[in-house]
Formats: structure tokens, sequence, C-alpha cells
């Protein structure tokens, strides 16, 4: 999940830096999915949406701030409360596309790096002379 996730992040970070044509035709695309998708009114940001069964997801969680963390939770519990009652939030609660902001990407980011350098260490062949 997580490496598919980040090749569909790292292929969008390079459409919209390096082909604006393509990016213009994209870009009214995405919103209407994001609306039509539904969890910004339900409370969630997208990264809420990051399935936790991944080792490296489960690193990256546990290196957000303590605070953050708790938001987090309130908002997926939250999500699932609502979806129990089939409710949504009131139209004034719903998530506006500017607090929707990537805050475990970096953290999910930094985790595999750390993951491709613990693994390239540890393969890497010595050689004595």
């Amino acid at each position: 999940m997580t490496g598919s996730y980040l090749r569909t992040y790292f292929l969008a970070k390079y459409i919209t830096s390096n082909a604006p044509a393509l990016a213009k035709l994209i870009t009214p695309l995405q919103g209407f999915l994001i609306e039509t998708n539904g969890y910004r009114k339900m409370g969630l940001r997208y990264d809420d949406l990051i399935s936790e069964e991944n080792p490296i997801v489960q690193k990256a969680i546990n290196r957000l701030p303590p605070n953050e963390y708790y938001d987090r939770v309130f908002r997926i519990r939250r999500a699932h409360q609502l979806s129990l009652m089939h409710q949504l939030l009131p139209k004034e609660e719903y998530l506006k596309p500017e607090q929707d902001v990537r805050y475990l990407t970096p953290y999910i980011l930094e985790v595999e790096a750390e993951m491709k350098e613990r693994e390239y260490f540890d393969t890497m062949a010595v050689v004595t002379k």
C-alpha cells in the first residue's frame, strides 16, 4: 500500500512541476474526485485515509507530535461514528481544502528513506585486501 501511495505522490509532484499542460487538465478533475469521495464531509484529512497496517506507516504515526496524533485519532473516531449513524457533519464543519494538509506524508517519506538506507548498509559487501 505505502509503495503505491508514494509512487502516486511522486507522480503527482512530477506532473505538477514538469507537465503544466497535463496539470491544467488534471487539477479540475482532482477537485471533483475529492469532492465526490466525501472524506472532507466527515472531517477527515487525506492522510487519515492511509492504512495503518503497514510497518512504515506505523513508524511514521509513532513519530507524530502528540497533539497531531490525538487530532488524527479524534478525526478517525468521529468519522467512524458518523458512518455508523449514516450522517455527515454539518456544512460549516466540513474540512476546507486549505485545512487538508499532508501531515503524515513527510514522516512516511522519512521512514522509507531510513529503511532504504538501512537495507543498503545491511546488504553492503565488505571487501578485504
